[in-house]
Parts: structure tokens; sequence; C-alpha cells
């Protein structure tokens, strides 16, 4: 990968966190470039500038809306999933406990990303009642545990598409359908999922009706993401702040154009090359995979092996720890697990899924992308397995 700049790294890197984050594609950035100097108005503006740019954005609306099996009017523009699931959970947890505030319950799950469960847990201090689901060693949920905790009349369940720390997919449209019939809303987090799973989208045949996705992860500008809000029948969602009417008034304040721009391109490229991009790097984790456990055998993969993503793979190194071998490697970048934690923190994901803390702390995330090459994943095989070598023999 290539650094240019007066802060060039000098050392060639590989970079294999994709699950982080993803660079900007250059043709998401040749898109953007006119919305920040030429076409810069203001969307709510009446004049000819504001009126093109608002078409331009009503037009992005209405593809990725086309894209995800939806209406243009539920998607709605945010800062990114962060903020798009503090949206969908507090707005709507807010709205039926005012209206219906017999039903407490809240479900969400043990390896959730931060910003659902430490908002799930926050919203006791509006007289929600948390519950958090356990998963099991594989890392998905059992539908007879979720089933169990619906006997309890629940406003709203949340479960991600696809975990960022192991690359496990749910079966959302089965989890969705059994929350339905408790009568329960259904949020579902898509960041990891969003352009890394050959099976198209579709929210409403899914039955979800909050959803939540990031541009960064998708090869799209940071600052930027989606809260998709059913319309029929209607999910009724608070707004966090006020101070305007954009966004049907969920998501007050002026639009990002050239973010939106930058999304809406990227959407349209994985529609047209994402499937050929996910075979080959399909085709990647499984050779690497199997290169490290033909030097390695003792080497395992955390999670679920037939229910994850083709980009990513969570694996324990035996007889070592996961920041000693990294420290040998410092020209990979690779993770031991969410970048939203800090990094002394062992993985609350791994912990949920039973790993005990030595089989946390030698666990690392590697995640593939676009840019990713075959070259760098021989590389990197013969650079993990010299690292865990010397860590090992302490040389």
């Amino acid at each position: 990968m290539d650094f240019s700049g007066k802060n060039k790294i000098k050392e060639k890197v590989i970079y294999l966190d994709y699950q982080s984050t993803t660079p900007c594609d250059e043709r998401v950035v040749e898109a953007m470039l006119p919305y920040f100097v030429h076409n810069f108005a203001n969307a709510n503006s009446e004049h000819i500038l504001g009126k093109y740019v608002a078409e331009t954005i009503d037009k992005i609306r209405a593809d990725i809306a086309e894209m995800l099996g939806v209406v243009s009017q539920e998607i709605i523009f945010t800062s990114g999933a962060t903020e798009a699931n503090n949206i969908a959970l507090q707005g709507s947890v807010r709205y039926l406990i005012d209206h219906y505030p017999k039903t407490k319950r809240v479900i969400t799950i043990a390896t959730e990303h931060k910003s659902v469960l430490e908002t799930v847990q926050n919203l006791q201090s509006i007289g929600a009642d948390p519950f958090i689901l356990p998963v099991q060693s594989d890392g998905l949920i059992d539908p007879d545990s979720l089933k169990a905790a619906l006997q309890v009349p629940t406003i709203l369940v949340s479960v991600m598409a696809a975990n960022n720390e192991t690359g496990v997919i749910q079966n959302i449209p089965y989890l969705s359908a059994l929350s339905h019939e408790y009568g329960a809303l259904f949020h579902c987090d898509l960041s990891q999922a969003c352009g890394k799973v050959s099976e198209k989208i579709q929210l409403r045949s899914w039955g979800i009706d909050l959803a939540s996705i990031s541009g960064h992860k998708i090869y799209g500008p940071k600052g930027i993401g989606i809260l998709y809000v059913k319309r029929k029948p209607r999910v009724r969602v608070e707004p966090l702040f006020y101070g305007g009417y954009q966004e049907r008034g969920i998501r007050s304040g002026t639009l990002p154009v050239p973010l939106i721009v930058g999304l809406g391109k990227a959407f349209s490229l994985f529609q047209n090359e994402g499937n050929e991009e996910i075979r080959r790097l399909a085709s990647y984790k499984r050779f690497l995979i199997n290169e490290l456990q033909a030097r390695i055998p003792q080497v395992k993969i955390n999670g679920s092996i037939e229910y994850a993503l083709s980009n990513c793979v969570n694996l324990q190194f035996p007889e070592v720890k996961a920041l000693d071998l990294l420290a040998r490697i410092p020209h990979l970048c690779l993770s031991t697990g969410s970048a939203c934690n800090h990094v002394s923190m062992p993985s609350y994901v791994l912990q949920s899924m039973g790993l005990s803390e030595q089989e946390v702390l030698s666990s690392i995330r590697l995640s593939f992308g676009r840019m990713t090459t075959k070259q760098e994943v021989v590389e990197t095989v013969h650079d993990l397995y010299s690292a865990w070598y010397d860590v090992r023999k302490g040389t």
C-alpha cells in the first residue's frame, strides 16, 4: 500500500484491518471533489445551485433505497453508524415508552458493537429494561434463548448482521420474524455486512424496521452513514437533537453534500463489482487459513466457520500473546479487536463467546479488502509465522 505526502511511511506496510475502516476508493474521491468547490450550495437553498444539489441528493437517496429494497423516504443520512444506532435505539424506545409504558424490555446481544450495547444499557435511565442475550461459542445466537427472552413484553430487539471482530453472520430474516411474532421492533446494525455479503441486502423482505449503515466501511468517506426507518407500518422515532427539519426532522443539520455523493458512489461501485470482490477476498481468506494451519497446526479460528464474512478471520495463536506478536511485525496493520475499544482491554466479544483470558489475549483479527493483493497475503503468512516462531522461542 502506497503512502504519499510529507509524512510518508518509508517501510512497506500491508493493511489488513478493513473491518476497522477502508480507504476511500479513488473513484469515490473523484466523484466528491466537484461538490467541495463548484457544486457547494446548501441543499435547502431555493436558488438554482441549491436546487441542483437537492436534486443530486434525491437521486442518490433513491438509488441507495432501490439497492436496499426500500423507498427513498425511508433513508436518513447521518454522520455514521454510531449516530444511526443511537437515533434508532433512543428515538424509537423513547417514543414507545411514552406511549406504551407497560412494555419496557429492550434486547440485544453480548457481542454487539459498543454503540448499541452502551446505548441499550443507558436506556435504563428512561425506564427501559435492558436485556443482554448471550451467544454460543461460535458467536451465533441460539434462537431459543431469544424466544425465551421475548416471553417478557419487549419494545425492540437489536442484532448486528455481521460481527466486527469475528465476522460471524447472524440469521437476520429469522431473528426479525421471531421478534415480530412477539410484537417487538427489530433493529439491525448492518455496518459490517453491507458491501461484504454476496446475498443482496433487502431491508423490507428481511423484516428489518430500523437499520444502520456506515460509509467508511464500504470505501466511502468517513462522517457519513444511513439510518433506515420503515414507513409502512410506520416506525416512530424521536430526534436526539433539534434545529431544523432536514431528514424529516429526525436528523437536523445542513446536509454534507460531498459525503453523500461519496456514499452514493461507494454503493454504486459495490453493486457493479461487489460479487467478484467477495469471491476474490474469500480465496485470500482460505489461502491464509490453510497456509497458517499447515505451519502452525494449533492455530484456531474464533467464531463460526460456516456463517462468517468472506474477508475476515479472527485467529488464536498458541503459546504467545497477540501484542507480542504484533510488536514483531509493525509493518502488518492487524488488530486484536475492535478499533472502538481501548487497545489494552481484552476483547469482550471473544470473552462473551466463552474464550479464556489467555485465548483472548492470543487472538488477532485479520481482514482483507479491495486493495489487498495476493502477494500481500503470501507475505503476511510468512511474516506471521516467523514472528510467532521467534516470540515462542524467545528470540
